[in-house]
């Protein structure tokens, strides 16, 4: 169906909202079919559900999707911009929020009216008289109601010539469902008092008093379990792209004229602000949208956009984004850009153009039911006519055919991924390791170059006290007590560092009188009597407080190592000089090292400048560094890096990291960090230290060893036992006990991963190796 109008995106090019998608292989038949257009190409995303196309002139919209519905799904086109505000609508969860809760009310069902059916047929002593038309009336609604999912996507692959193994649970299903039925009513199988036992012999029976209810209903319970599991992995692809926009601000204070021309402020939706007008941000504030300063000076944190770890400064006529923090005084801004142009509207296209452009890897489990389905069909036809063609009898054939297909009923297939990935990110997320899904796992094989944000991911992304240099015969704890009192009545984060700084290394700050800002040089102000200047050297200047040699020299060693240094005086003297700066993770080194054990280069990406950017690299170890990259440019690093030849993981935590993260192969999230870098990431490590990247990179390649270890032996198995099914060896009795064995053996192997462990190793105790930014080589203003 179709919905909404065309809209007036970039002639050439949509994104159609695709439905009815079971596996990935669906998702392969739609490309195929798209692509068969002339002139159409078309990149189909199974996990977001999603098709990018991109078409010719002669080529319309409409055509596209009927296209789609022609395959058998259905297309949608994507909803016209939301007025007044130049975005798109969110997109509306309750399709598949709704699709979840029916596979969940479908699995529910199938496990509550499978267990007794199972346990009945397993057990003798359950075996009541007339058992057997229980279990029919607890089997017919799992095989009839849970099962219809397979047997609706079993009919439309039939209509267009396609088998996956949504056909093998279907038609395995309904020969087993089907043979029990006609055993209990035509067969022995109804009458009273019937047992139901195990006979471990290859000898040929007729099959007229065996039922397989059990191996009906078991099948789609367990089927469903996976897909269940699957679905709710998949409903979170869009969340990134919800996250980002809704880091922006709802509400903002727009100046208007009022009466008499005196101005006045009008509390507004963000929605309702246009170009030029005019909008107050208060300290501590998110800035509405992107702008120019008209009055008032501040620091604004940008860090979300930027990964800048220092505040930058602004003032009349300095740029600001929307969603950054106003960290010090009031500004009025002038709306310069607003909804779809503004620079997070930007980012969240980069997030989404990202997330799209992934290949998806195909299901191991697809692929292999691709050929293996229509095999087992044909052989199971080929059973039955050859027993009818031979003399062998009816019943004989059928119950042989009915073998065949319960052998092959991809039970241990449709548990290999999802009973490894359950046990797999189970013990994950006891050692702080979030795994989305199973592409992450194939991803986590073929990386080699792993790229690390160096702000929040390397560092820990807040300014601390590192070192005090003092002029002859000054006293540390004095500098420490008096500096830090100043700067304590300061919003700034800086001289919050430095006022926590001093608060643990002297204890009791002063008592601090007269306290002023002096707009971008420091703060001044009467600590215990003493006159105390905190700031700039030009501050202390205008006091005819010059820096000594020694303290101009410490000053500038601080700044050729990227940090923040800010010079003290009192009294008419200049008395100290105070270095802050962004510490590096004391894990961060051992991290590095843990990585390039496992055959990764590691690569150190970050806004910051090159200074700053080098210093980090040189503590924990890394070569390759890549400095003073906006968010796009963060992307194109990721993708000249696969361009390559590289396959590539990335560690962010960020909003400026999040298209990375989407971009890169494998993407890995501090879970320290932001919703939209978390959200847009693959893997999340929760507790925030560099050293887990390496454990996640271990846990997900055991885990996807021990996925096609089970693929392995479900597969194996069926190929080994489908000759003995064929020739009548087998009986669908002994087929359906293999069938379990084989479903026990693939869940006892996953659950071996619950004894994964992460790699010996503490953090280091010795202290951070400490760095910092400081913008074009000077202190940072206030």
């Amino acid at each position: 169906m179709t919905t909404g109008a065309v809209p007036d995106a970039e002639p050439g090019r949509i994104e159609l909202a695709i439905g009815g998608m079971t596996c990935a292989s669906c998702a392969a038949r739609i490309e195929k079919r798209l692509n068969r257009i002339d002139g159409v190409t078309a990149t189909v995303n199974y996990a977001t559900e999603k098709a990018r196309v991109e078409f010719p002139a002669g080529v319309s919209p409409e055509d596209l999707v009927a296209s789609v519905e022609k395959a058998g799904y259905t297309a949608e086109l994507p909803p016209p911009p939301q007025s007044g505000t130049g975005g798109e609508a969110p997109a509306a969860e309750d399709g598949p929020a709704d699709g979840l809760r029916t596979l969940r009310e479908r699995l529910v069902t199938s496990v509550v009216l499978s267990v007794p059916v199972i346990a009945m047929a397993m057990i003798p002593a359950l075996q009541f008289e007339n058992w057997q038309w229980l279990s029919l009336a607890l089997a017919a609604p799992v095989v009839v109601y849970a099962g219809w999912p397979f047997h609706k996507a079993a009919f439309t692959n039939l209509r267009h010539g396609a088998a996956t193994m949504d056909t093998l649970v279907s038609v395995g299903t309904l020969a087993a469902f089907g043979w029990s039925l006609w055993a209990l009513f035509f067969g022995t199988a109804g009458e009273p008092g019937m047992k139901h036992g195990f006979e471990f012999s290859m000898t040929r029976s007729d099959g007229s008093m065996n039922i397989y209810l059990e191996a009906a209903s078991g099948v789609i319970a367990f089927i469903l379990a996976g897909r269940y599991f699957e679905a709710r992995s998949k409903r979170r692809a869009g969340a990134a792209l919800r996250t980002l926009l809704e880091l922006g601000a709802k509400e903002v204070s727009v100046v208007r004229d009022g009466p008499g021309g005196t101005a006045r402020e009008e509390r507004v939706p963000v929605e309702r602000l246009a170009v030029g007008d005019v909008f107050v941000v208060r300290p501590g504030e998110k800035i509405a949208t992107d702008g120019t300063v008209e009055e008032g000076s501040s620091a604004v944190d940008a860090s979300l956009l930027t990964g800048e770890s220092v505040p930058v400064e602004v003032g009349p006529g300095d740029t600001v984004t929307g969603a950054t923090v106003n960290a010090g005084g009031r500004l009025l801004v002038r709306a310069t850009r607003v909804g779809s142009d503004t620079r997070l509207a930007q980012m969240a296209r980069l997030v989404e153009d990202a997330q799209a452009g992934k290949a998806q890897v195909q299901r191991l489990a697809d692929r292999i039911s691709g050929v293996f389905v229509p095999v087992v069909i044909a052989l199971a036809a080929a059973t039955l006519g050859f027993w009818i063609g031979t003399g062998g009898g009816a019943a004989g054939a059928f119950t042989a055919a009915v073998a065949v297909l319960i052998i092959a009923c991809p039970c241990a297939l449709g548990l290999a991924t999802p009973t490894a990935l359950m046990v797999g990110t189970g013990r994950g997320a006891q050692l702080g390791i979030l795994i989305k899904g199973p592409e992450v796992l194939e991803s986590t094989r073929a990386v080699d170059t792993v790229v690390l944000d160096k702000t929040g991911t390397v560092t820990t992304g807040r300014m601390a006290l590192v070192d005090v240099v003092t002029a002859e015969g000054v006293d540390e704890t004095e500098v420490l007590r008096l500096a830090g009192a100043l700067e304590d009545a300061s919003e700034h984060p800086i001289a919050q560092a430095i006022a926590r700084g001093a608060a643990e290394r002297a204890g009791t700050l002063g008592t601090v009188e007269d306290f002023a800002n002096v707009e971008g040089l420091g703060v001044q102000g009467v600590v215990d009597g003493h006159g105390v200047l905190v700031g700039r050297p030009q501050l202390l200047a205008e006091w005819a407080q010059e820096l000594t040699p020694a303290l101009k020299k410490a000053m500038a060693d601080a700044q050729a190592l990227g940090r923040t240094a800010v010079a003290v005086g009192w009294d008419g003297e200049a008395r100290a000089v105070v270095t802050v700066a962004d510490q590096v993770k004391p894990t961060s080194a051992e991290a590095v090292a843990r990585l390039r054990g496992l055959g990764l280069r590691p690569v150190l990406l970050t806004g910051d400048n090159e200074t700053v950017a080098r210093a980090v690299a040189d503590a924990v170890g890394i070569e390759e560094v890549v400095a003073e990259v906006l968010p796009k440019d963060k992307v194109d690093v990721v993708r000249r890096l696969q361009d390559e030849g590289r396959t590539v993981a990335m560690v962010g935590d960020g909003v400026n990291d999040a298209a990375a993260l989407a971009q890169a192969d494998l993407g890995l999230a501090m879970g320290t960090g932001t919703d939209a870098a978390i959200e847009a990431s693959d893997l999340t490590l929760v507790r925030g230290d560099l050293r887990a990247a390496a454990d996640a990179i271990r846990l997900s390649r055991r885990t996807l060893r021990t996925i096609k270890g089970n693929l392995f032996w479900a597969f194996g198995y069926n190929v080994a036992a489908l000759p003995l099914a064929a020739t009548g060896l087998l009986t669908p009795m002994i087929a359906g006990g293999a069938m379990a064995f084989s479903s026990v053996f693939v869940v006892s192997n996953s659950l071996r991963l619950r004894g994964f462990t992460p790699l010996a190793g503490s953090a280091d105790e010795d202290g951070a190796v400490t760095t910092g930014s400081a913008r074009r080589g000077v202190p940072a203003v206030r």
